[in-house]
């Protein structure tokens, strides 16, 4: 199994409605993308100054997987709001 970790600072002053399409989208992604087997998102709830203001885990079966994932029309339509909204995004995958 592979772990997807990935983490958001956003821009100052980003729109409460962009950020709204970014959950909407990712909230869509299991449904139409068969390789994810997990997936969890939030804000930030500690918001110290380390802190990044968004987290996102996904699972999944292999490398093939989040590589299929990784190019999903869906999954580049979200990807494009979120480079829009951030202005660092952070990314590590593992094995489990």
């Amino acid at each position: 199994m592979i772990k997807h970790l990935v983490v958001m600072k956003f821009k100052p002053g980003i729109s409460e409605s962009r950020f709204r399409d970014m959950e909407k989208g990712l909230k869509a992604l299991p449904d139409v993308i068969s390789e994810i087997k997990s997936y969890e998102f939030g804000l930030d709830v500690v918001r110290s100054e380390r802190s990044y203001h968004f987290g996102l885990v996904a699972d999944f079966d292999d490398l093939e997987a989040l590589r299929r994932y990784q190019i999903h029309p869906d999954h580049l339509k979200v990807l494009e709001i979120i480079k829009e909204l951030c202005e660092n995004i952070l990314a590590a995958d593992f094995t489990f």
